[in-house]
């Protein structure tokens, strides 16, 4: 509560800025549990009015306690992370692996009893924060970041939004593996392919390594062994195995680039084609000073070296045969698919961030 000042007193407003022109009178400011009173008194007409605004400012910070703090702790509770929080750090919680970069949310893996299959999302950018993939956008909104899926098999479906009666890709156990160093940990998962009624056509169990590269780049390298539980036959398929979807700011549709490794551009150049690797760049919404991508990267083992890419301009693309096939895939009981891929979320344009040696190099240590 402000007390009314005397006849006499001027008060302008100007913005958001009160200012009192009161000849003769001196503000004493007391703080109390429901606000701030002014109380005015009589005083010498000689006090100037930067004395004024000095004595009452002084009178204000005396009353919130902060004449006695440092500046900087006036600024922030913590100017610097708290140890813990620095460099690379994992947090597994109910079938949901967080992981933060510097206490900075970097990206998760997401499971639970009622989603269709486990997946990665978000998966951000080291320079901008903002993510890289998307958990939902049109066209397809049941894209789920990075994922491992497969529709149709056996008759089931585990890939889009339905039922999970149709076909679930179910986590059995999350763990962490080791130790995690400062730039990089290691989690396996282990899941079973459940159909309807209770069918059963593949295991799987994965294992995946999170490395911060430099401080532009991070990767996630994937191995994957895919088991059939039962006799299995996967007919020609666009919507099959590991598969990634981008955010809309650097999908082509909405201003970003396709490109592959052997320099293919959009789906035109890389539909149907090999490549070492293929991915999804652009300049970042609200941050348009920066420019990121995230790429695939295709061991040329898998699948017998026989992996053209299925791209699409909407965000989509997934390293798999099976959109070209000319019979059904066929695997026999007990028999195992072992699969290795390397996710890289970059700064730059490929050239710029340098995949061809990121490629090279993780080819050498697999």
């Amino acid at each position: 509560m402000v007390t009314k000042p005397p006849p006499g007193a001027n008060e302008s407003i100007s913005g958001f800025a009160i200012r009192l022109q009161i000849p003769n009178f001196r503000s004493n400011v007391s703080f109390n549990q429901m606000g701030i009173e002014a109380l005015m008194s009589p005083v010498d007409p000689s006090l100037s009015r930067r004395r004024f605004l000095q004595s009452s400012s002084a009178a204000m910070l005396a009353g919130l306690g902060l004449t006695s703090l440092p500046r900087s702790a006036r600024a922030a509770d913590y100017p610097e992370p708290v140890p813990q929080a620095a460099n690379l750090t994992p947090y597994l919680n109910k079938g949901r692996l967080i992981f933060r970069w510097n206490d900075l949310s970097l990206g998760a893996y997401r499971t639970g009893t009622d989603l269709k299959y486990p997946y990665f999302y978000p998966l951000n950018g080291l320079q901008s924060n903002l993510p890289l993939t998307t958990e939902s956008a049109e066209p397809y909104p049941h894209h789920r970041g990075l994922w491992l899926g497969c529709d149709p098999l056996n008759g089931a479906n585990y890939w889009s939004d339905g039922p999970v009666e149709q076909g679930q890709i179910q986590s059995t156990s999350l763990e962490l593996k080791g130790e995690p160093t400062e730039t990089s940990f290691t989690f396996t998962n282990a899941c079973q392919w459940v159909g309807p009624n209770d069918s059963q056509p593949f295991s799987d169990e994965r294992e995946f390594t999170i490395t911060i590269l430099d401080d532009r780049s991070w990767a996630i390298d994937a191995n994957l062994i895919v088991t059939a539980t039962d006799d299995v036959e996967i007919a020609r398929a666009k919507h099959s195995f590991f598969a990634l979807r981008c955010a809309p700011d650097i999908a082509p549709m909405y201003g970003g680039t396709l490109m592959n490794s052997e320099g293919g551009i959009g789906a035109k150049g890389t539909y149907g084609k090999p490549a070492k690797w293929c991915g999804y760049h652009g300049q970042r919404k609200g941050n348009p000073d920066i420019v990121e991508g995230i790429a695939i990267m295709n061991h040329p083992e898998n699948f017998d070296g026989d992996c053209p890419w299925f791209t699409r301009e909407y965000g989509h693309l997934s390293p798999s045969p099976f959109e070209f096939l000319k019979e059904p895939y066929r695997m026999q009981k007990g028999e195992k698919l072992p699969l290795r891929y390397r996710v890289v979320m970059h700064t730059g344009t490929p050239a710029e961030a340098g995949l061809d040696q990121i490629y090279e190099n993780w080819l050498a240590n697999v």
